[in-house]
């Protein structure tokens, strides 16, 4: 079970990274799904390994940037609709 948990955490981190270096190179918008969902997914990797590994810090600023990149997809959908009613 260490082992998968530890696994969670360096996907997380992966993803986390990979967003953002995809990001800075002009490869992903802040708007685009893919960006919010590899910080969503990597956020919650990050959530597992930390509260597995009792670094409550961790797990609770991951809990909040998953909360954001949530609220970001949500907004995002919502202009979506709203452009389609138009």
């Amino acid at each position: 079970m260490k082992l998968l948990i530890e696994v969670i955490g360096w996907v997380g981190a992966l993803l986390i990274l990979l967003s953002y270096g995809l990001l800075s190179a002009g490869r992903l918008r802040v708007e685009s799904l893919t960006y919010q969902l590899m910080n969503i997914l990597g956020a919650a990797g990050f959530v597992v390994n930390s509260g597995w590994n009792g670094a409550l810090p961790s797990a609770v600023l991951n809990i909040i940037w998953m909360g954001i990149g949530v609220y970001a997809v949500r907004q995002q959908r919502l202009q979506v609709r709203a452009r389609c009613a138009n």
